[in-house]
């Protein structure tokens, strides 16, 4: 039986991966800070930012199962505001989950896997590390970082039989909207424009895509034996990656500017 570990699979797009994996035979490992009770996973209280915490953790699936075939990168969380108000403290934040949590799980499994012949990583990024969103700054930033770190490894660990791969899901319908952490305007500054970006961003995800969609992705690409590095899910926000590599960058950049930040 073939292992996988998903972070960040006690609830929204990792919960969906966890679920589909399982029912494809697989056995299934939840890296996160929350148990989900009602998934069939198995769950390891890890918080992707303690180094030290993801080494044992991978090395308790490791002495268990005795390999780990698919890892896949998915805890994250979201914060908006306006770029000149948000904390450092905040934005570091960000990207200690976001990105150094991909990195530091990544690092931590690659061992394992080129002392057994290969295995998968998988990335969740998101459309917006292409169309960088206003008032998402440093969300959109971290997804930046996590496909130029794909990119990266997927030549690193090439030799080693490692694939490395992102899925980049546009608006999904998930927890991750409530759970948002939403920084001030300071004195008003921004107010009235990031109220109407931030409501224009969440009623996007409440209609966008479900996890499972995600899921799906994320299970057809561990399934084939060169994947394309960067991928995005469904018709709409293809057609939107494409049109960002097409357009010049100015014309990109003014059309978001127009629907999240007018």
């Amino acid at each position: 039986m073939k292992t996988v570990v998903v972070t960040g699979a006690s609830s929204g797009i990792g919960l969906a991966i966890a679920e589909l994996f399982i029912t494809k035979g697989y056995k299934v490992y939840n890296f996160s800070r929350h148990r989900n009770e009602a998934s069939s996973a198995e769950y390891i209280c890890c918080d992707v930012t303690d180094e030290s915490a993801v080494r044992n953790a991978f090395r308790t699936v490791f002495d268990k199962e005795g390999r780990i075939d698919i890892l896949v990168n998915n805890a994250g969380f979201g914060i908006s505001g306006a770029t000149e108000f948000t904390t450092l403290e905040s934005a570091k934040k960000q990207f200690e989950v976001n990105f150094f949590g991909t990195v530091t799980c990544s690092n931590q499994v690659a061992g394992y896997m080129r002392n057994q012949g290969g295995g998968m990583i998988i990335n969740i990024s998101s459309l917006a590390a292409q169309l960088s969103i206003p008032f998402q700054t440093f969300y959109s930033a971290s997804k930046a970082a996590v496909n130029s770190l794909t990119l990266a490894l997927a030549n690193e660990l090439s030799p080693f039989g490692i694939k490395v791969c992102a899925v980049m899901p546009g608006d999904v319908k998930t927890g991750f909207t409530d759970a948002r952490e939403k920084g001030s305007s300071e004195d008003g500054v921004y107010s009235e424009i990031l109220q109407k970006s931030v409501a224009t961003m969440e009623k996007d995800e409440q209609n966008g895509m479900s996890p499972e969609e995600i899921a799906k992705a994320v299970y057809r690409l561990s399934q084939k034996k060169n994947p394309k590095p960067l991928s995005t899910v469904g018709l709409q926000y293809k057609s939107l990656s494409t049109l960002a590599k097409l357009l010049p960058v100015r014309a990109v950049n003014y059309i978001i500017g127009t629907i999240y930040a007018k």
